[in-house]
């Protein structure tokens, strides 16, 4: 029967029903005669009280009453019974496991009433809880909008159980015809989900479990088979290493499926022990940046001068000059000495030889088994496939058609296969091909377990309900073995039971607390093979040809898993510092032949020409160029992982290189680039090249000059401490002030230290400082305008070709323009250095002093304090900043179709950290130092009557807590015994613009290269 109740939002819609319709004509009773009274002389010159000001320019009270009739009714309900773990306004932290296929690591994540918000490191792990930019950035894909949301049958919605009826089905099906039904996922070194496939083979006999990745290290995975015996990826320690040479190398990425950034940057502490670094690539890599001495060739003369340097060190000499100054140096340092390779399986097999001739400790004998893929398995597979004799196809969150050089082949040959489902997060070519599709759930919603390494078992435990209707592949696993309905269907239980054989005797519930623990597995790799001679002729039969390609992954994006995460997309890359973009790099001599430009408009942003790129036959059309300092002639370089399709708005950014890639080679020749004619529009984020003239913001030493010589020498000091000269002679700078110094000696006084030595450019404290402060992502198309948002950047330096001081140009006869043009111009194979850059918070600010409405002013405990609601947006704070760390609100970004990105949706809006405010459209904002973290941790120990550790000052800032090489440190320096303290007592102290008086409360240390300069 239908009701007869009145629905109404507000009485005066009970009173009078017409009133929507006036409302919708018309917002206000009365018009506001604000022209009449700005344009009137008379009024305006009028004695106006404040209340006659607010009555005829602000609302009148039955405006506001109508308006308020057009209100949403928001109903809020309140725990009828409080969750014992949960407390409003606190966050909880869980330990749980990184892991989606292709990164690891072990984690704490920071939840707020159920809401994951962050993600950090987790101490209890080591080397293993250290987090990259991706790591941090996770938390955001699990509110990604474009995920799939439920399960899909024939493209439409249907429920688990139809799904389910259709695979069971399918399976019964395999199972009585004989034909095989496969697995295809990731690499998934879960000892749980290993022994739950073998569970499902005993149901079905004709099941195989086979590996594909993006990214396979088919080429790594070979070399340690040959070499070692077993098909497990060696870990290395630099700790009592003292030389490391790498060629094509990039070790302080994702070499070897673990990066070895924490005990590289420990080796790299100034000392005469201190780890020297030697690399010899085609593409100016992270790790190539922060080498000491870098040697850039072309693949083939990279691949020819690591043969030189094995025949070298086995006692057959080298002809090759390089090759026998390295030899010498490796031969010098015996086992302290280390060499990697990375590009094919014989360059890898040639480093693990040199490493067993020089009994290199760095070599730690343990095993790494997070990557699984077998290439002849996988061949073995499309064999399958391509004769019939696949029944079932169930795919684990892969994409081979995207990824997979054959792609569209094994797209065609899917037809084949009468069932195919797909377990996957997007509507991408798996998800289109597949009749049944099942949405997978995300880390952050999943159990699971994880064994990494010899000697280490980690646990993953969900943070949240699942968000949608999603289930991760092991409790599919279970439904199809057990039926559907089954009380032994709970993937938690069977997770439980299983673990108990890997816990040692530690309780399930403490290993979760923990996060990770040490597990019962004891593989070893030992020396035990390796055919020199067969990889010398690999190696060899490398045709050099004019241009040579070398594939690379970005610090940002890695193999394309988390593409459509915009955080990711729109972190700068470490050295070209662009956003939103892949691209070919070429080194300046063969862009200058191949006539291809990079030039800045009159709004220094980049545009750059854009060229089809032909490999072996292959072709990627409209690929732009960047022409990069420190490239090799005769090479280009490519990054992977761009240009999916259907993966959500923000992942359809790039070019897809992956055609290119036969999953093992990431050097190819046979390379040709044909210019299109049209021109690319770069996002770019810093596009000076060189300090220009102002070398004392990154400073660095020379080890030797830096062990030997005095700092504050008189004559050939490395640091000298900054004197002014005045009327009554020289003095200090810290003795000269126009200010009164603030009393900064009761409580605390935050200073934080960073050290350009151990800083290698990575960007994850980027990533967890926009986490936490609720930074903003603002697209493309306003990063070209120089608009970001970032509270924290990482300056990338280029050492200049010429290095003129003021007086020699001038008596060189060089004009300003003359003298910029030589100071831009970098070395053809530059030096690199990284500054990370946030506000300074000067104790004499001089933001402060020009803001007409005080809303930036100086805290007692040396933090620069922003108040948004006091700002109105002159920018004068912006204009006075000589660090440029100030980020004005151009537009409101969260809920506005313009910036359509994580927030502008409701989904996308819970990792929003409800400790910082949104800011809106007309404001100033920049780094807080993380005051609200500062404020929590006092209070926490003021409640409990206690003093702060330092440890937790320490961790106190989002991008301290982030960084893995323990380059930025952040302590109270009224602790005599901080780590901070301790740290500003060193030699290589300084502060950035020293000169200009401002006293900041952040300060650097010079960075130190270890080699003999010329």
């Amino acid at each position: 029967m239908a009701s007869n109740k009145i629905q109404f939002r507000s009485i005066h819609e009970l009173k009078d029903p017409s009133l929507n319709g006036k409302l919708a004509l018309k917002e206000f009773q009365e018009e506001i005669p604000v022209e009449d009274f700005l344009g009137d002389a008379e009024k305006s010159d009028a004695s106006t009280t404040r209340r006659d000001f607010l009555k005829l320019l602000g609302f009148s009270t039955a405006a506001v009453t109508l308006a308020a009739c057009e209100a949403p009714v928001i109903k809020t309900i309140p725990y009828v019974v409080k969750p014992h773990d949960i407390i409003p306004g606190v966050p909880n932290y869980y330990a749980s496991t990184y892991f989606d296929g292709y990164d690891f690591a072990s984690v704490l994540v920071k939840t707020r009433e159920g809401r994951p918000i962050k993600i950090e490191p987790n101490p209890v792990a080591g080397d293993l809880g250290k987090t990259n930019a991706r790591a941090q950035a996770s938390v955001l894909s699990l509110y990604d909008n474009d995920k799939v949301k439920q399960p899909k049958f024939e493209g439409k919605d249907e429920t688990f159980d139809k799904v389910d009826d259709y695979v069971i089905k399918g399976l019964e099906e395999a199972k009585a015809a004989g034909k095989r039904i496969v697995l295809l996922s990731h690499s998934f070194a879960s000892p749980t989900f290993k022994k739950l496939f073998a569970d499902f083979k005993a149901k079905y006999p004709t099941a195989e479990l086979v590996t594909y990745d993006a990214i396979p290290y088919a080429a790594s995975l070979d070399a340690a088979q040959e070499v070692f015996g077993q098909r497990a990826l060696p870990v290395y320690d630099f700790n009592g290493s003292e030389l490391v040479v790498a060629f094509q190398a990039d070790f302080l990425g994702e070499y070897n499926a673990a990066s070895l950034e924490s005990s590289y940057a420990a080796a790299r502490k100034p000392g005469a022990s201190m780890l020297r670094h030697i690399q010899v690539e085609s593409n100016m890599s992270l790790t190539g940046a922060n080498a000491d001495s870098r040697y850039r060739l072309k693949p083939s003369a990279v691949n020819k001068t690591l043969v030189e340097v094995y025949n070298a060190i086995v006692g057959g000499g080298s002809s090759d000059k390089l090759a026998n100054e390295i030899a010498k140096e490796l031969a010098a340092k015996g086992s302290k000495a280390v060499v990697f390779a990375d590009g094919s399986k014989g360059a890898q097999v040639l480093a693990h030889l040199i490493n067993q001739k020089l009994g290199s400790v760095a070599f730690t004998g343990k095993a790494n088994f997070l990557k699984e893929f077998d290439k002849a398995r996988f061949n073995e597979f499309l064999g399958w496939v391509n004769g019939g004799q696949v029944g079932v196809l169930i795919t684990n969150n892969v994409d081979p058609i995207y990824s997979h050089h054959k792609g569209q082949d094994f797209k065609k040959s899917l037809a084949k296969v009468p069932y195919v489902i797909a377990v996957a997060d997007k509507k991408n070519e798996m998800y289109k091909a597949a009749k049944a599709v099942i949405p997978v759930a995300n880390w952050l919603e999943s159990w699971g377990d994880i064994e990494p390494q010899t000697g280490v078992y980690s646990l993953m435990q969900p943070t949240i309900q699942k968000i949608y209707k999603s289930r991760q592949i092991e409790e599919s696993l279970l439904v199809w073995k057990n039926g559907k309905n089954n009380a032994a269907n709970n993937y938690y239980d069977y997770l439980k039971a299983n673990s108990a054989s890997l816990l040692g005797g530690t309780s399930f519930n403490k290993a979760l607390y923990n996060g990770v623990i040490a597990s019962t597995n004891a593989t070893t790799l030992s020396y035990s093979g390796g055919n020199a001679q067969q990889a010398i002729a690999e190696l060899g039969n490398f045709k050099a040809s004019k241009l040579e390609l070398v594939l690379y992954t970005k610090t940002s994006i890695g193999d394309g898993t988390q593409a459509n995460n915009p955080w990711l997309q729109e972190l700068p890359d470490p050295l070209t510092r662009m956003s939103w973009d892949n691209y070919l790099t070429i080194s300046p001599k063969d862009a200058k032949d191949l006539e291809i430009e990079n030039d800045l408009n009159a709004r220094m942003q980049l545009d750059g020409s854009i060229v089809n790129l032909t490999v072996n036959g292959v072709t990627i059309e409209n690929v732009p160029v960047f022409i990069q300092p420190g490239q090799a002639d005769g090479s280009v370089g490519l990054a992977l992982g761009y240009g999916k399709k259907d993966s959500g708005a923000t992942a359809d950014t790039g070019v897809n290189a992956y055609p290119l890639f036969d999953g093992s080679n990431l050097v190819i020749s046979n390379v040709e680039i044909k210019k299109t004619g049209e021109t690319h529009e770069f996002a770019g984020i810093q596009l000076q090249n060189t300090l220009m003239g102002r070398y004392d913001i990154a400073k660095e030493v020379p080890l030797t000059e830096y062990l030997n010589v005095a700092f504050d020498d008189e004559h050939h000091g490395w640091n000298k401490p900054l004197e002014y000269h005045t009327i009554s002679g020289a003095l200090p700078a810290g003795k000269i002030d126009l200010w009164d110094a603030f009393d900064d000696t009761d409580g605390p006084h935050f200073n934080l230290s960073v050290d350009l030595n151990s800083c290698t450019g990575c960007g994850a404290c980027i990533i967890a400082c926009q986490a936490e402060n609720n930074v903003p992502v603002v697209g493309k198309e306003e990063i070209r305008m120089s608009r970001d948002m970032y509270w924290l950047r990482i300056d990338r330096y280029y050492s200049a070709k010429e290095k003129i001081e003021t007086k020699e140009g001038v008596e060189r006869g060089l004009n300003v323009p003359q003298l910029y043009d030589i100071l831009i111009e970098p070395n053809e194979s530059p030096d690199v250095i990284f500054q990370p850059v946030m506000c300074q918070h000067c104790n004499h600010a001089p933001c402060e002093t020009v803001c007409p409405v005080a809303a930036t002013s100086h805290g007692k405990q040396g933090q620069n304090h922003m108040a948004y609601n006091r700002c109105i947006g002159t920018r004068y704070c912006a204009n006075n900043c000589p660090y440029k760390v100030r980020r004005f609100n151009w537009f409101t970004y969260n809920l506005n179709d313009r910036f359509d990105f994580n927030q502008n949706n409701d989904l996308g809006r819970m990792v929003l950290n409800p400790d910082v405010v949104v800011r809106t459209r007309g404001v100033m904002e920049k780094c807080s130092l993380c005051i609200q973290k500062t404020q929590a941790t006092i209070l926490n120990a003021k409640k409990e009557n206690r003093k702060v550790t330092d440890n937790e000052f320490k961790d106190s800032v989002a991008c301290a807590s982030a960084c893995s090489t323990g380059s930025l440190t952040f302590g109270d320096m009224n602790d005599k015994e901080s780590e901070v303290r301790k740290l500003y007592s060193s030699n290589r102290r300084y502060h950035l613009l020293e000169e200009i008086g401002t006293k900041p409360n952040v300060f650097y240390h010079t960075k130190v290269r270890n080699r003999a300069e010329n």
